[in-house]
This record gives C-alpha cells, sequence and structure tokens, in this order.
C-alpha cells in the first residue's frame, strides 16, 4: 500500500459515458438504459453532505463489497446485477425502486438512539425504558423511511402508515420485511465470523417488469452500513464508552478538528497524506468485511472502464 499517492491522480473524480439518462449522486453516477442501468461507482468522497474530494481505489472498495454480498445472498433473493465488467462498474437490471428507504436496525445506536433519548418512537416502534446507548435489540428492528427530494433528510416511517397511505401494498410491505430481516441476519453471521458487527444498514428494493421484488443499488457497504468490531463490543458497551467502528469518522474529525469544518461554508483542501489515510482505511475495511485481500492496481480508473465497457457485447 505504500504506492497509494501515486493513484491519487487517477482516481476518478466524475464520469461521461454515453450509456444512457445520466443521473448523478454523491458517489455513484448511475445511466438508465433502455432495458439495463449502468452503476459507476466514482472515488468521490462526501461528508456533512457534501462531496469533499477523491480517495484512491474508494470506488472499487465500495463496489467490490456490493459485489461481494449480492453473490453471499442470492439464495435468499434475486438483486438486480447482471455483470460486473470492471471492479468499479456494476450493470443492474433496470427495475421500478420503492418508493421507501428499507432499514434494519440491530443495536440502539445513531438516529434511532437520538429519537429514544428525546422519548419518540423509532420508526413508530415504541422501545421498553431503561435501554442503553448501543444495546442490542433482542431482535433487528424494521425501521423505513421515506424517500425525500434531493438535499432533504428522509423521514422515519411507520409500516402502517405506509399501507395506510397506500405508499405500498400491506403484503408487499410484509415480503420486503421478511427478506430484509433475512438479508439482515446473513449479514450479521458472515460478519461475524471475520470478526465485525453489521450494526445496521440500508436496502433499496425494485420490482421488475413481472413484479417480482429484486434487491437493488449496494449491500452492506461501509457508505450505507455502519460496522463495529466484535472484540471490543461488550467492554465498551458495559463502560459507556463509544465503540470502535469501520467508518469515515476520521475524516469527519479531521475536517473538524483540522479546519473548522461541518459542512458550511467553502470545502477545505484535503492534503494527499490525510487521503491516503482514508484510502488505508477503506482498503483495511474491504478486508475486515470481505476476508479477502485488496487488489490495488495503480492506472487510470477512467481509461481502464472506458476499455472494459467497449469489450461489452
Amino acid at each position: 500500500m505504500d504506492n497509494l499517492k501515486e493513484q491519487i491522480k487517477f482516481t476518478l473524480k466524475e464520469t461521461d459515458f454515453n450509456l444512457g439518462k445520466k443521473y448523478t449522486g454523491k458517489v455513484r453516477d448511475t445511466y438508465v438504459g433502455e432495458d439495463k442501468v449502468f452503476l459507476i461507482t466514482t472515488d468521490r468522497i462526501s461528508a456533512f453532505d457534501r462531496v469533499l474530494s477523491t480517495i484512491p481505489f474508494k470506488g472499487q472498495v465500495l463496489n467490490q463489497i456490493s459485489a461481494f454480498w449480492f453473490e453471499k445472498t442470492k439464495d435468499i433473493v434475486d438483486n438486480h446485477v447482471i455483470e460486473i465488467p470492471d471492479p468499479n462498474v456494476c450493470i443492474g437490471k433496470k427495475l421500478k425502486i420503492l418508493p421507501i428507504e428499507v432499514v434494519m436496525r440491530g443495536y440502539l445506536t445513531g438516529s434511532a438512539w437520538r429519537d429514544y433519548e428525546k422519548g419518540n418512537p423509532v420508526s413508530g416502534i415504541t422501545l421498553p425504558e431503561g435501554m442503553k446507548k448501543d444495546q442490542k435489540f433482542p431482535k433487528p428492528l424494521f425501521t423505513p423511511s421515506t424517500k425525500e427530494e434531493f438535499g432533504k433528510h428522509d423521514l422515519p416511517i411507520s409500516k402502517e402508515e405506509i399501507i395506510e397511505k397506500g405508499i405500498l401494498t400491506k403484503e408487499l410491505v410484509n415480503e420486503v420485511e421478511e427478506i430484509a430481516q433475512k438479508l439482515f441476519e446473513r449479514g450479521q453471521q458472515l460478519s461475524l465470523k471475520n470478526g465485525m458487527i453489521l450494526v445496521d444498514t440500508k436496502y433499496e428494493f425494485g420490482l421488475d417488469d413481472k413484479g417480482k421484488l429484486i434487491l437493488a443499488d449496494e449491500l452492506h457497504t461501509p457508505d450505507s452500513s455502519r460496522y463495529w468490531y466484535a472484540d471490543t463490543y461488550e467492554e465498551r458497551f458495559q463502560k459507556g464508552e463509544d465503540q470502535r467502528m469501520l467508518d469515515k469518522e476520521y475524516l469527519r474529525q479531521w475536517l473538524i478538528k483540522e479546519k473548522n469544518f461541518m459542512g458550511d461554508g467553502e470545502i477545505p483542501d484535503i492534503p494527499d497524506e490525510i487521503r491516503v489515510n482514508v484510502a488505508k482505511k477503506y482498503i483495511k475495511i474491504y478486508e475486515e468485511i470481505t476476508g479477502m485481500k485488496f487488489e490495488a492496481v495503480i492506472g487510470d480508473v477512467r481509461q481502464r472502464i472506458e476499455g472494459n465497457l467497449q469489450e461489452l457485447p
């Protein structure tokens, strides 16, 4: 990993391929074709709802973690993956994406803990009194949220409200919940074998042209999930200490402490040294989650993607 700095000049900031209608997210460029969707995971990194910079190999890490999990869960539910023609690219089936975000929570942390502290239910679920921060639920919670317009925060919504408002039918909501529980259980089981706790995650589902439920988007990546180290969980929980986690917190803390930046104003310049350190953390995340060694090959990501896409039939 000594050559990570060399990759900075090759990082993928944006794409402009002739693959269909383009939608630009914080991290991914999605092209919608006639019958396929091309999801290109760039090396962009965001924090505080702002795209900040690029990180060497970040897009490859995220795309390959998703590919790993799609393969490990395909016996539970069909997924959208048609092909992974490049380390940063997933070609998926064109689906009618469901208008809710599916969130599974195994522990009382994050926004769920903040709601609980205020005495509020979590997506319509009233939790028992006396629970502690980071406490494990007896059974993972299905806590969906709305999908708001770009720039607005998604809002928690109960299963009952989804049905009452006619967003989804009762049968479809029940099917989504059942599959989400199974996916989360599989994710927790396999993560634990590699010493990690899958704490919570988001799922995207869609319907194909026959009305069949299909798993879409990304799966169990550090951008869509929270992971803790299993070996120190209990001790830290008993002491009331924050858990050791795999995520972007290192970069957030650097921005706050060194640049006094929390999302407002001009985005500060991020030195190469920091970008390389973040890259090392993402590569470690890949190896911790999958139990496999990451293959980091220095080179022009955009050029490689273009070449691999041209080879498609």
